[in-house]
Formats: structure tokens, sequence, C-alpha cells
């Protein structure tokens, strides 16, 4: 058995995102690193993310970007690794890159750059990884012993970065939380984000009709509001509008849709001493196929210049804080972040090393930390994993 027994200081449990930078952190500190991950390719949510483009980073970048029930959790790494030092990995290695809106950075051809760059960072710093690795035992003793096929890796550190239960299509698993509850650590229930919300029965008949329509909009959900596309499709609305509200919507709350931000409806009704009806002025600024559902038909044809000011104000309501009351989030299976996860209360900030079990580090989108839509995930999964390296 002796003979299958090999030794690393630090295993790394996942070869995703934070499990590549976390390999390459420690080994550019000279210790020896093993990464394993069941699937057969590394790096397979990059690789799919932001359309095979990979949204990697954002220019804007704060602790506000983030949800944790411990909310200041992610202010040291962030400030230890930030959106600039992936820009000068990025930079270093000549990869193009474009900016989108809101400050979202783009690989300008193609995601694998960056995950070539990550691997080949990770095979100078003498790290290696195991792919269709199978775990059939994990336990610790003076250190962590893991029974791999027909192998025994005994290492110093463990590292989970196994990523959240989203997207299975990309091989994503509990294993990483069935870890955290063997060696007794908390974990918030896992939960959509970055999700669609559905219609109720009564709204789905009303709206289905809209499906494929895409426009600018406001929403709202309590405190919280975003500016961005809304797409409405034959089950409820999505878009990137609605993806972020929906890191924070709750059953039973209402979303409030501005249809025409930036714009004043009040103002331009007052202002529109047109002979034209209601219909064909609003047409310049919505499709037509929304403004039937949104507008009774008797006003849709009334001439704007008739319009009295109990009239228009009640237009200006429907138009820029129109309620919705959505049934439910659409399924983990359809989420592309998991809120929920390893409660970050009981992890260092400083290095990810858990406060109850030495040596066993958590990283990446398994933790209880969930970023908003451009490029903030994967930037946690840069900052977790280059601090956590360089501690194990």
């Amino acid at each position: 058995m002796n003979n299958r027994i090999k030794n690393f200081d630090v295993i790394i449990i996942g070869a995703g995102a934070s499990g590549l930078m976390c390999g390459i952190s420690a080994g550019q500190r000279g210790r020896r690193v093993l990464v394993l991950d069941h699937g057969e390719k590394p790096g397979r949510k990059i690789l799919i993310s932001g359309g095979g483009r990979c949204n990697f980073t954002n220019y804007n970048l704060g602790a506000e970007h983030y949800i944790s029930a411990n909310p200041h959790f992610v202010k040291s790494a962030l400030s230890r690794f930030s959106q600039w030092n992936i820009l000068e990995m990025v930079n270093q290695h000549g990869i193009p890159y474009e900016e989108r809106n809101f400050g979202q950075l783009f690989c300008w051809q193609s995601a694998k750059d960056l995950l070539n760059m990550l691997l080949k960072k990770l095979e100078k710093a003498r790290g290696r990884v195991y792919l269709s690795a199978s775990i059939q035992n994990l336990k610790k003793e003076e250190k962590y012993i893991l029974s791999v096929d027909d192998n025994i890796y005994t290492s110093e550190s463990l590292v989970i970065a196994t990523g959240g239960i989203t997207w299975k299509s990309a091989g994503a698993t509990d294993f990483g939380l069935q870890i955290a509850g063997q060696f007794g650590l908390k974990v918030l229930p896992p939960q959509a984000g970055l999700v669609p919300l559905i219609w109720t029965q009564k709204d789905q008949q009303k709206f289905s009709g809209l499906s494929g329509i895409s426009i600018t909009a406001g929403i709202t959900f309590e405190k919280h509001a975003f500016q961005d596309e809304l797409l409405f499709t034959h089950h409820g609305l999505s878009g990137p509008a609605i993806l972020q509200i929906s890191n924070y919507w709750r059953t039973k709350g209402k979303i409030f849709i501005d249809f025409l931000p930036g714009q004043n409806i009040s103002q331009l009704l007052t202002d529109g001493s047109t002979q034209q009806n209601l219909k064909n002025f609003l047409k310049a600024y919505l499709p037509e196929r929304l403004l039937k559902i949104l507008i009774d038909g008797q006003l849709f044809d009334k001439p704007v210049h008739q319009f009295n000011q109990k009239e228009i104000a009640g237009i200006h309501s429907l138009f820029h804080n129109f309620e919705i009351q959505p049934k439910k989030k659409a399924s983990l299976e359809k989420a592309e972040v998991m809120l929920g996860g390893v409660d970050t209360r009981e992890i260092s900030s400083r290095n990810f090393e858990s406060q109850k079990v030495p040596g066993l580090y958590f990283i990446g989108e398994i933790l209880d930390v969930a970023g908003w839509l451009g490029g903030y995930n994967l930037q946690w999964a840069w900052s977790s994993g280059w601090c956590a390296g360089q501690y194990v």
C-alpha cells in the first residue's frame, strides 16, 4: 500500500477558477500542489461563461456587489487581489479583452485564452492536475488522507473549491457541501441566484404573448434597484435586470418595473400637443405588443392632447411603477450562481481556513458569497483562490 501513497503539501478539490488560482498562488510559494477534479476537463464553467467569451472581472469592484450573511467578509480578499491583479495577469499573457456595459470585461476572442493562461501558470508553478478523479474516501488524521481511484494522497492543507450546485451541465455537484457537513461546518441553505422569475398562472395568461420582447427597464425590489435589459419569456421575466433583482427577491414580494427609465411620461404627455392618439405616440418608445397589454383600449385610441391630469397621473404610475408579483424563482438548475453555502462566519476572511478544522479551506462559490451579474463571481474566485494560496 505504501507504494500507492503520494504526499503533497496542498490538495485542492476543484479545477475551476478558484481552485486553479489557489494552485498557482500556492505553487509560486514552493508548495507541492495537487488539483483534483471529477470532470474530464478543467475550467468548464470558465469556458461556457459569457457565451464562451468569459466575463472575467469588472472595472467597478466593491463589497457592495456581493451578497452574504456576513457582508464584510469579502473586503479583505478583494483588496488584496483585485480586478487590477487579474488584469495584470491577462495583460502579461497578451490576452485581448473588451469592456462592455457597466465596466464588464470579456475575453475578446475566447474563454480558452484565459483557461490556457491559468493552466500554464499552474504548470510553471509545478502544480499537478488530476482529472476524472473519483474520491472514495476523505479523512483527517495528522494529515488529510484521500483515497482516489487506486491511489492514496496526503496533504497538510485541503482546499475545497468545488463551486456551487448550479450549472449541473458543467459538472456541478454538492460534493463540497458534503465535505463541509462531514467536518461539522454550518451550511446556509442553497438558493437560486441570478435566475429568471416565474409568472403566476394569471400573469402567464396575460403576458405570455409578449415572449421574446426585450427592452431597457428599471427593476426595483425594496431598496434594491437595477436598470438593464428586461426580457419577456413564455414562463416569466428574465434578462440582466431581472437576474440581478432575483438575488434579493423573496416569495410574496412585489417587484416594480419602470418601462421608461430616464424618461418622464407625464412630461412627455403634457408637452405632447399632438393630434396623435396614445398608441401611435407611445410606439416611438415601446413595442406595440407591450402597449396593448398595459393600456386600456379606450385610452389607447384617445388623442394625447385630450388627456386630463388625473389620466396622465394614472399612465405615469402604470409606466414608471408597474407592479408584478412573481410566483417563484426558476430552479437552481437554471441559476447562474448559488446563494447560501458554507457559512463565512466560520471561515477566516484572511486565509479562508475553517475556524473549526485546522488545515481545511473553502474558496469560491461554495462559500456563502454571491456576486452580482457582471464578472463579480469570477473575480471572487480569483480573489479568494489567490489569498488562500498564500497560506495553505
